[in-house]
C-alpha cells in the first residue's frame, strides 16, 4: 500500500509533463509566418524569459540638433528680394510639412520672400483643411525672423495676379533650383512651386538649411484650439504609454500591391474595393516585393514583434491611426489597454475633425509620448522622430518589415523568429538606425 501511494505522484507528475510537450509540440505545427493564431501561441512563454524591454538596451548613438542650427540664422537676410514664392502643398499632413519645410529652403536659397503656403484641399484625405486651420500662422512669422521674409498679403500690384506655377515634383536628378527656378522668379516675381522629392538638401549653403530647420522644428505650432484638444487628449491617457503608428488600412495595404492570407472577408472587400488597376504582385514577384519591406505589417505581426521586443501586455498603447483600420482585434487581443483619438474625444469633436486636424492630434500625442514605435517610415514617422530628437526624447524605434519578411520566409518559427527580431530591433536601437536625420541633426555618440 505504501509503494501505490509513493508511485501515483511520480505518475501523475509524467503525465501531466507528456501532456504539456504533446501540447507545445502542436502548436509548434501550427506555426506559420500568415497563421494568425502562430504568433500568440508563442509570445507569452518566449517574451516571459526576458529579463528587460528594448528601450532597456544600452544606446551608443543620439540625433541632435546640429550646433551651426541652433546658433541662429547665420547670415543676415538681403535688403532686396528677389520676388514672391508660395509653396504648394499636398497630401497628408505630414507629407505637406515636409513640402513646406523644403519650400522654406528653397525660398531662403533663392532670396526670395515667403507667401503663407497653400494646403491644396483633397478628396482622397477627406480633407478641407488650410495651413490657418492646422497651424498658428503669427507663432510661424515670428519664428521665421531673421530666417527669411513671411508675408500674409502680397503687394497690391501682386496681389491680383495668380502666380506661375513650377511643378518640381516629378524632377529627377541632381535638380538645381537656381538653375531651374531662380530665371522663372526673376521674371514673374511671383511664383508657386512644388518641391523635388530627389532634391540634394546637403548641397544648400547653411544660411537655406538653417532657415529649413527653423521652420520644420521650431516655427509649425498648432493653433490654439489644436492645442487645447491635444492637450486635453495627452492628458486623458494613461500614463505611461507608449504612441504606435500602425498603417493597416484598405488603401495602404491596396497601394501597396501585396497579398495577405487569413483576413476577414470584410477586409478583404474593403482592401478589393481600394485596389483599382494596382493588382497584387504574385508568385516569385510577391515574394521579393515583400522581401524588400513593401508589405504593411498586420495588427497581429506588430502584437507579436511587441512581444518579441518585450513589451509587456499591460502597456497603455495610443494607437495613431488614420480611419479605417482593419483587423485591430490582432492587436487587441494580447495588448488590452489600446486607446484611440475616438474613444478618448467627445463624439461632437471628433465629427468635427478632417483628415489633417485628425493627424495633427496624433503627431502632437506622439511626439510627448513615452515611447514611440511605427509599423512604417513614411511622412510622419520621419516628422515625429525628428521632433522627438529635437525633443531629447530617444524611445523611438521603427518596426522592421523587412527583417520580418526575411526572418519568415526562411522559415524562422516561434522562439527563433522572437529572438531574430529582438537582436536586429535591439542593433537598430543601440546605433540609433532608422532615426538618423542629417539635414538639422548631427550624430552624437554615447
Amino acid at each position: 500500500m505504501i509503494a501505490s501511494v509513493v508511485k501515483k505522484p511520480y505518475f501523475n507528475f509524467y503525465a501531466v509533463s507528456l501532456l504539456l510537450v504533446l501540447s507545445f509540440i502542436y502548436l509548434l505545427s501550427l506555426s506559420s509566418p500568415f497563421f494568425a493564431s502562430s504568433f500568440n501561441s508563442f509570445s507569452l512563454s518566449a517574451t516571459s524569459t526576458r529579463n528587460s524591454n528594448i528601450w532597456s538596451v544600452r544606446r551608443f548613438v543620439e540625433w541632435r540638433p546640429c550646433d551651426w542650427w541652433l546658433r541662429g540664422h547665420l547670415n543676415a537676410l538681403p535688403e532686396v528680394s528677389n520676388g514672391y514664392i508660395r509653396v504648394d502643398c499636398y497630401g497628408g499632413l505630414n507629407q505637406m510639412r515636409r513640402d513646406l519645410c523644403d519650400g522654406v529652403g528653397i525660398a531662403r536659397l533663392l532670396n526670395a520672400t515667403l507667401v503663407l503656403p497653400k494646403f491644396e484641399v483633397a478628396a482622397y484625405w477627406n480633407e478641407s483643411s488650410g495651413f490657418a486651420d492646422v497651424f498658428d500662422v503669427d507663432y510661424f512669422i515670428g519664428k521665421m525672423n531673421g530666417f527669411i521674409k513671411v508675408v500674409k498679403e502680397l503687394p497690391s500690384e501682386i496681389a491680383s495676379k495668380e502666380p506661375v506655377h513650377v511643378d518640381c515634383s516629378k524632377r529627377k536628378g541632381q535638380f538645381d533650383y537656381i538653375e531651374s527656378i531662380l530665371p522663372s522668379l526673376l521674371e514673374h516675381h511671383y511664383i508657386s512651386i512644388t518641391p523635388a522629392m530627389s532634391q540634394r538638401r546637403d548641397r544648400y549653403p547653411q544660411y537655406a538649411k538653417a532657415a529649413l530647420c527653423q521652420a520644420c522644428y521650431s516655427a509649425l505650432r498648432l493653433t490654439k484650439f489644436l492645442e487645447e484638444k491635444g492637450s486635453e487628449l495627452l492628458q486623458a491617457i494613461p500614463k505611461p504609454f507608449l504612441s504606435l503608428h500602425l498603417r493597416f488600412e484598405p488603401d495602404m495595404v491596396a497601394y501597396s500591391q501585396c497579398e495577405y492570407q487569413g483576413l476577414s472577408p470584410a477586409s478583404m472587400q474593403a482592401i478589393e474595393a481600394a485596389r483599382g488597376d494596382r493588382k497584387p504582385w504574385t508568385g516569385e514577384a510577391a515574394r521579393v516585393w515583400r522581401g524588400r519591406g513593401k508589405c504593411p505589417l498586420t495588427p497581429n505581426e506588430t502584437a507579436f514583434i511587441l512581444q518579441s521586443l518585450s513589451i509587456p501586455s499591460d502597456t497603455n498603447i495610443y494607437l495613431a491611426a488614420g480611419d479605417g483600420l482593419m483587423e485591430v482585434e490582432g492587436l487587441t487581443s494580447v495588448y488590452s489597454n489600446v486607446v484611440t483619438k475616438s474613444s478618448l474625444l467627445t463624439n461632437h469633436d471628433f465629427k468635427s475633425m478632417h483628415g489633417n486636424t485628425k493627424a495633427a492630434l496624433d503627431y502632437y500625442v506622439s511626439i510627448s509620448s513615452d515611447s514611440y514605435m511605427a509599423t512604417y517610415f513614411g511622412n510622419m514617422d520621419k516628422m515625429v522622430a525628428a521632433m522627438r530628437a529635437y525633443k531629447g526624447l530617444f524611445k523611438t524605434l521603427f518596426l522592421s518589415r523587412r527583417h520580418f519578411a526575411d526572418f519568415t520566409s526562411k522559415g524562422l518559427k516561434g522562439k527563433e523568429l522572437m529572438d531574430a527580431l529582438w537582436k536586429t530591433h535591439s542593433d537598430e536601437f543601440a546605433m540609433g538606425i532608422g532615426s538618423a536625420l542629417p539635414d538639422c541633426f548631427c550624430e552624437f555618440k554615447l
